[in-house]
């Protein structure tokens, strides 16, 4: 599968999710819906590597630290701190928070691996996240007078610094070779393992809603959002890197715009339209030929 079509299958499957997420929300705790959902998409992609046979070869020692490291940034800490802060903001806020991982990933391989900055990939991600600004400007507004906003804020960019950590150790497991789908199946059930050691520990008391609102959502955030959505995903890091892959943060939350206007009523504005324009225009900076100090060392 080409880049570009790996970057667009995750933007349009994720762009989903934000949407999806909230139909979760109700009274089952956060941190239980996170641990079903990784549990089921490790379960289903083990299945599916026995039935091939290739249940083998797993990571092992130093690399398994790694993998199991990746799994809880990515599909434990992140997750749970945005599924709590969906009940406080909205869609859009919540998706603005998640575009600073463009910027994170940058200065995270500049302070772990040391990779020079990319001028050109950053002032995409900022015309980007400038974009995304306008679009999202109502939403802003919405939540000025919530007590909560400031702590959901913290929490969101909280989570947001895991998932790009989660990037950035994905990055090196790949550079290690180790194969991106049963990489992902550990650190999947790692997540949910920790996920679930976490709810316990917080007195959440495991529960699921045997409703189909909650299983559809949760069976879709699982299979699409977890092992088709990650695999694209993760596949597209380990061959343009963290910092140009992680632009699909900045550009999915367009795709769950689209569903908002359909389904929440949106109202298009002309700063929204003037924030579309610039997200578009900082897909084609970061898109374009790779600059030449990308993988070098300060």
């Amino acid at each position: 599968m080409t880049n570009l079509l790996l970057y667009l299958a995750t933007v349009l499957i994720w762009g989903t999710t934000w949407y999806v997420i909230k139909l979760q929300l109700g009274p089952v705790p956060e941190s239980w819906s996170v641990a079903w959902r990784f549990f089921i998409a490790a379960g289903l992609v083990a299945c599916w590597l026995g039935v091939r046979g290739r249940l083998v070869d797993l990571p092992k020692g130093r690399d398994l630290l790694f993998v199991c490291a990746q799994g809880v940034m990515l599909f434990c800490l992140n997750y749970w701190l945005f599924y709590l802060i969906s009940n406080d903001l909205t869609t859009g806020l919540v998706a603005i928070l998640f575009s600073l991982i463009t910027i994170m990933n940058i200065f995270n391989q500049r302070v772990f691996f040391k990779v020079r900055v990319n001028t050109r990939t950053l002032i995409a991600s900022l015309i980007g996240i400038a974009g995304l600004v306008l679009v999202f400007y109502p939403e802003f507004a919405k939540v000025q007078s919530s007590e909560r906003l400031g702590v959901a804020v913290l929490l969101g960019i909280l989570a947001t610094w895991f998932a790009s950590v989660g990037n950035v150790i994905s990055a090196r497991n790949s550079r290690a070779g180790l194969p991106i789908i049963r990489t992902n199946m550990i650190g999947m059930f790692a997540g949910a393992i920790v996920m679930s050691a976490i709810a316990f520990a917080s007195g959440d008391v495991p529960a699921i809603e045997l409703t189909p609102r909650y299983l559809g959502a949760m069976l879709y955030l699982a299979v699409i959002g977890s092992v088709v959505a990650f695999g694209c995903y993760l596949t597209l890091i380990s061959r343009i890197g963290a910092d140009k892959g992680a632009y699909a943060g900045v550009a999915f939350p367009i795709v769950a715009l689209l569903i908002s206007t359909w389904l929440e009523d949106y109202r298009w504005t002309p700063p929204a339209m003037l924030g579309v324009l610039l997200i578009v225009v900082g897909n084609v900076l970061v898109l374009s030929k790779p600059d030449k100090s990308v993988g070098k060392s300060a």
